[in-house]
């Protein structure tokens, strides 16, 4: 096949400089359109983003979410209270026993139950565990997502340390299962509290070799420092909340504000940052596990002092009463609500779940237009989200 050189046609492609895609006068007027998954490493899941992109730089984001959807609320409906905590936990796999907790504590306020202080103060300690757990996950993985392999190994050390601990006492590694409506599934091994207690101080002795790698690294400044900037009133505007809200300034924590649980007991510190940034998010997720440490040693110790049952006798045909109520916990990625509606039946009518990430991830949409293509993992990798807490 022969061409002419009349045939012959320059296409210039987006290149960052404001070009216009186009072929002599006859300009397309069209940027480059990349999608990032909906497969990637730095999703924590299964998220699609649809970019605009000119050049290297992003023009619009629009997050695509539901490629994990299984449907968890309407299999609600037709599982009784006890079923629905196998799947409540799983929607964050990294907050399993948060997420327990915030179903147990609804039905159990919608019945008027009293729950044995020995279970509240338990469950208290576990869930600050679980968040340490949650924490370290991230700390390890984001500056992996932007170059940092050594940070990972250091945090899943420190990981090891407290899920030997919550695998003792539950018999599961993520998915724990020990919350029980009116307590817990059954008593803590002998023991128990004195070994959680030294593998907190173990955690607590080593967490600096972390801190003092990334916190300060020159590079990871570079990368996260002013990238990515959520300004307090758009984390609140979009109903972002835990790390994410707290590094904008948003002073908010449940466990404070509006505590449940014995939380009203404790002198619970909340971690803030003003510059509300890839690294200030970062900061506030590394000093809270310092915080979490601290607190689940405190209910420890209650717990040692305390006697009694872990549990509530509960009939064998679980009905709570006609009615609806919401119950929110401060999980470790943010406020997750549970709005339950029954009818009085074995099984809710209708279980509503809020969870963090879905809020959270929203604000991916004001972050991204602006921001260069490198530094997108950066800032996706900060908002702190897993992707089965957004579909549900």
């Amino acid at each position: 096949m022969t061409t002419d050189a009349g045939d012959l046609r320059e296409l210039t492609v987006g290149t960052g400089a404001g070009l216009i895609a186009g072929t002599g006068d006859q300009q397309l007027g069209t940027d480059m359109v990349l999608n990032i998954g909906p497969q990637h490493p730095s999703t924590h899941g299964v998220l699609r983003l649809k970019l605009v992109l000119d050049g290297e730089r992003v023009v619009a984001c629009e997050p695509i979410v539901g490629y994990m959807h299984r449907g968890a609320e309407k299999l609600f409906e037709v599982r009784d209270y006890r079923q629905i905590i196998v799947l409540a936990n799983r929607h964050d796999w990294l907050s399993a026993f948060s997420n327990e907790l915030g179903v147990v504590l609804a039905v159990e306020r919608l019945m008027g139950m009293e729950v044995p202080e020995r279970a509240t103060w338990l469950r208290m300690a576990l869930a600050e565990l679980n968040r340490v757990l949650n924490h370290l996950m991230f700390l390890g993985s984001y500056p992996l997502e932007i170059g940092a392999i050594t940070p990972i190994f250091y945090a899943f050390r420190e990981r090891e340390t407290i899920q030997a601990v919550m695998e003792e006492v539950s018999g599961g590694r993520i998915h724990y299962m020990f919350n029980r409506v009116g307590g817990l599934k059954e008593e803590v091994p002998y023991g128990w509290t004195g070994r959680a207690r030294a593998a907190i101080g173990e955690v607590r002795r080593r967490l600096p070799d972390l801190d003092h790698l990334i916190r300060r690294n020159d590079i990871f400044l570079a990368r996260t420092v002013g990238v990515g900037v959520l300004s307090a009133a758009d984390a609140a505007a979009f109903g972002a909340s835990g790390p994410v809200a707290r590094a904008s300034g948003l002073d908010l924590d449940l466990r404070r504000d509006d505590p449940y649980l014995a939380y009203d007991e404790l002198d619970v510190p909340v971690v803030t940052k003003t510059a509300g940034d890839c690294h200030a998010r970062f900061e506030v997720l590394l000093d809270q596990v310092y915080a979490s440490l601290d607190l689940a040693e405190q209910c420890l110790d209650r717990v040692d002092r305390l006697t009694g049952p872990i549990n509530t006798r509960l009939p064998k045909v679980l009905k709570a009463p006609e009615g609806h109520t919401y119950a929110w916990t401060e999980n470790p990625l943010g406020i997750n609500g549970y709005y339950l509606v029954s009818r009085g039946e074995k099984t809710p009518w209708r279980l509503k779940l809020r969870t963090a990430s879905y809020a959270n991830v929203q604000a991916l949409a004001t972050l991204l237009p602006g921001c260069l293509v490198p530094d997108l993992i950066a800032i996706l990798g900060s908002m702190f989200f897993v992707v089965g807490d957004i579909d549900k």
